[in-house]
């Protein structure tokens, strides 16, 4: 765990407590042993588990140092990654978890009970639904999604959820400066602005990893996101 601690210290600048990092024990236990029932992970060595999976989670902190956001929703959560790390590291963020498959979505719930984590809600559903529900809709400072979708559908999913002055922050692996400039149509027409390109090392990762951050600088036209599997089918660039 010393190890782990000296890592995020290192990427992010954040120094974490003991029980944020029991809190981090407890996830990977229960991811684990959730992946022998339900096929949440591929990723089961422990060092890999605090690198590819949290480690990577807390990345998008870099992303966020120039306009903290109070409140997140993770598009295509999965097992609760970047979402419930990123709650674990910022405990007074308020999170919002989307996933369309139940067993993910029980398997989040059940984790946040254990971690008694507060402020954090997790919802069954997808992003081209929940995006056009007024409850959702530019109510977020910032969206956010790992391993989810190419770019060019991506932010179709997550623009709309954001107001306004917030940002989208998109985890990509090598190709993601490419996917950036397949995706600057839909950047536009979403109401986004392309800000920056941060360019992320992992130890024990090969490829390059990125974070794509988008700024929403005008309201998303109602007629976005379009209806299910349209954006990823038919992708607005």
């Amino acid at each position: 765990m010393e190890n782990f601690k000296q890592k995020v210290f290192e990427l992010i600048s954040l120094q974490l407590t003991e029980r944020q990092l029991h809190a981090f024990q407890l996830y990977e236990t229960e991811l684990l042993a959730w992946n022998e029932r339900i096929n949440l992970t591929a990723i089961t060595d422990s060092d890999d588990v605090y690198t590819k999976h949290f480690l990577d989670s807390l990345s998008p902190l870099i992303a966020m140092r120039r306009n903290k956001p109070r409140n997140l929703i993770d598009v295509g959560t999965g097992a609760g990654f970047p979402g419930i790390p990123l709650k674990i590291a910022i405990p007074g963020l308020k999170v919002t978890l989307i996933d369309s498959i139940g067993k993910k979505i029980q398997f989040c719930e059940q984790l946040i009970a254990k971690l008694g984590l507060k402020d954090i809600e997790v919802v069954l559903g997808r992003a081209e639904d929940l995006a056009r529900d007024q409850k959702f809709r530019e109510e977020y400072d910032c969206a956010i999604a790992r391993a989810v979708a190419g770019l060019p559908a991506l932010v179709e999913y997550l623009i709309p959820f954001v107001r306004v002055g917030g940002m989208v922050i998109a985890q990509k692996g090598e190709g993601g400066p490419a996917e950036a400039n397949q995706a600057a149509k839909a950047i536009s027409l979403l109401g986004g602005r392309l800000q920056q390109i941060h360019r992320i090392n992992l130890p024990r990762v090969v490829e390059d990893r990125y974070l794509i951050s988008i700024d929403k600088i005008s309201s998303t036209p109602g007629k976005y996101p379009r209806r299910t599997g349209v954006p990823i089918k038919n992708p607005l660039s």
